[in-house]
């Protein structure tokens, strides 16, 4: 059978301080430890990504070339659309010609930049700007403005 211990000791007032200078430094450690690992979990995240989301305007006689077009995008020019911070990119065709894009990405006018660097974009561009019903002679690219985000959930 366990015996229970039942004399009891005042500790002395050297012994509370060392044990209260003990929880103090394990504390003060847990803390450093907590913080540091926040702070550095802080820097690894990635910067928060934008939506965007634009509209653009294709010729009526030209929807079922456009979607082929579309079925078969170049390999480099998905390549390059990744590299320049294009994600969760998609397209929309109404019947009538109404073409809605999304994307996600971090700088929507930084990633159309780098999107300008990479010769497949101006060859894409090219091949794609008859499809659009544009007078002033942008190519498609150009013709992206972004449109405001009202709500989301």
């Amino acid at each position: 059978m366990l015996k229970l211990r039942t004399e009891h000791r005042v500790p002395s007032l050297g012994e509370m301080v060392e044990t209260l200078r003990i929880l103090n430094s394990t504390i003060t450690r847990d803390k450093d430890v907590r913080g540091s690992a926040q702070t550095e979990a802080a820097t690894q995240q990635k910067p928060a990504m934008k939506r965007i989301c634009f509209v653009l305007q294709v010729k009526p006689h030209r929807l079922e070339e456009y979607k082929q077009r579309h079925r078969a995008v170049w390999p480099e020019m998905q390549a390059a659309l990744q590299e320049s911070g294009w994600t969760n990119y998609s397209l929309f065709l109404r019947p009538d010609g109404l073409l809605i894009g999304y994307l996600e990405t971090e700088d929507f006018e930084r990633a159309r930049a780098k999107m300008a660097e990479h010769e497949v974009n101006e060859r894409w561009q090219r091949e794609m700007a008859g499809f659009f019903l544009q007078t002033n002679g942008t190519l498609p690219d150009g013709a992206m403005e972004p449109l405001e985000e009202v709500f989301h959930l």
